[in-house]
């Protein structure tokens, strides 16, 4: 394990788990990293007196990037959307928790944190502060921008993409390191094509995190995780509304939380070596594979996002040449950079390091043996995938496979001590046992227990100690 750390930044630390030993002729090397990062010191700036009146044209406590003004530059910046289609009128109450919900979060942006608040419909509306900028949270902004939420009102369509791309014009506007957005939406994206959304969330990945959330069950599961996915944030359901408050004061603290923006795994192998796979696994399954930017001679980074107090976990699975019994080699190196932008000045220091080795042996019993870690994270992925084949098995009409998959997952989720997901897969199924995956499929379901096993379906127990 190595850590390295910078004045007033947390201070990360990488640790590896593997079993280095392969039979002879073997070829892939498998490693869970255990990244951590703690100790860093508050992102924000002391607290900003509200202006007296009288002073410059701006509006009270924004931030203005062109001239400097707005109390310097802020560490943070936030952009909250919150879907105002016509259907957040069905019930009337569900406009008025997301209301309750968007102060809640207001009332969690600490002082000196650039925020913004957006209604979208098939268009975004800018609810506060307005004219393209974002203002500084004080005591001031805060209950103006609370009392600029009386005309958040229901009507129009929704149109995901235009919301997310008026976020991302908002982020411009301040050289905030950590940008992060939080998005509501009741709905399915359905005034602008499914390509345009995916199109959208190629541009800003890398350019903000983003939290999403669907309230009610009249959204798509896929859409919303999509979002999340793409932009390295979290998406869950809130079935019922009147839950919305808690989680936005919950998901507002945690990004208040992120004190260290756009951390990489920077993962180097030698020659003749390929990396077969890279995927977050804990606290969610996650596949960073495809998202490898290459950083100079057989070296590649695998974006992370931000980072406050925490710890995730990463199955790497790499293969490597064969060998002869008695060889070694280093397999990679891992290493958690914060990348130069447009490759200006010089390469960045690692923050942490950890290193992955094969080692050939004719041990069978060391040779065959599986790390615990990387046994369990490779059963929370199996996990993960048997759940959604077994409701799109199920939704689709075949029982038969919905069942042998649900039944699998159920094994599964006792087997690694997941016990939120297996009362969520209680709810679709009734288990006959256990411990054999033996299960019938309850012929009527909640919509909402529906989704809420889909939605939190890659979400992981790490390894007992």
């Amino acid at each position: 394990m190595a850590h390295f750390s910078t004045p007033d930044a947390p201070r990360f630390s990488v640790e590896v788990y593997q079993n280095e030993y392969l039979p002879e002729g073997g070829r892939e090397v498998n490693a869970i990293i255990t990244v951590t990062s703690a100790g860093g010191g508050a992102t924000a700036g002391p607290p900003i007196p509200a202006p007296a009146h009288g002073g410059h044209e701006d509006a009270p406590g924004t931030y203005d990037s062109a001239s400097g003004r707005g109390g310097g530059s802020p560490s943070a910046a936030v952009v909250i959307m919150v879907d105002c289609s016509g259907s957040m009128d069905y019930p009337p109450t569900k406009m008025r928790h997301a209301r309750d919900a968007t102060a809640a979060a207001i009332d969690t942006v600490r002082d000196g944190v650039a925020f913004s608040v957006v209604a979208g419909t098939h268009k975004a509306v800018e609810i506060f502060p307005g004219g393209g900028r974002l203002a500084i949270a004080d005591p001031l902004t805060r209950a103006q921008a609370k009392e600029a939420l009386r005309s958040l009102s229901p009507g129009g369509g929704t149109a995901i993409g235009t919301w997310l791309l008026q976020a991302d014009l908002l982020f411009d506007s301040t050289d905030a390191a950590i940008r992060h957005g939080i998005l509501l939406t009741d709905g399915r994206n359905e005034h602008e094509e499914p390509q345009r959304l995916r199109t959208v969330l190629d541009a800003c990945a890398g350019r903000f995190t983003c939290d999403a959330r669907g309230v009610g069950t009249d959204w798509e599961v896929e859409e919303v995780t999509g979002i999340a996915a793409a932009l390295l944030g979290t998406a869950d359901i809130v079935a019922d509304p009147a839950g919305l408050a808690a989680d936005f004061t919950r998901m507002m603290e945690t990004a208040m939380g992120k004190e260290i923006a756009d951390i990489s795994l920077r993962l180097w192998t030698p020659k003749g070596a390929e990396v077969a796979y890279v995927k977050q696994v804990a606290p969610t399954v996650e596949d960073l594979t495809a998202r490898r930017v290459e950083a100079g001679p057989r070296a590649g980074d695998y974006p992370t996002g931000s980072w406050g107090d925490e710890s995730r976990d990463y199955h790497l699975c790499v293969r490597v040449p064969a060998a002869e019994v008695g060889q070694e080699m280093l397999a990679a190196r891992i290493s958690l950079v914060q990348p130069v932008p447009d490759g200006v000045g010089s390469p960045p220091s690692p923050l942490a390091q950890g290193l992955v080795r094969a080692v050939w042996t004719d041990d069978l019993a060391v040779s065959t043996a599986m790390n615990p870690q990387v046994a369990h994270y490779t059963g929370q992925a199996e996990l993960a995938q048997a759940i959604k084949q077994g409701m799109n098995a199920r939704k689709s009409g075949d029982a038969e496979q919905a069942t042998a998959k649900l039944g699998r997952a159920v094994q599964l989720a006792a087997a690694s001590g997941n016990e939120d997901t297996a009362k969520l897969l209680a709810k679709v199924v009734d288990v006959l046992d256990v411990a054999a995956g033996t299960v019938r499929l309850k012929a009527k379901v909640a919509e909402a227990d529906e989704m809420t096993l889909e939605t939190r379906s890659t979400k992981t127990v790490r390894v007992k100690k």
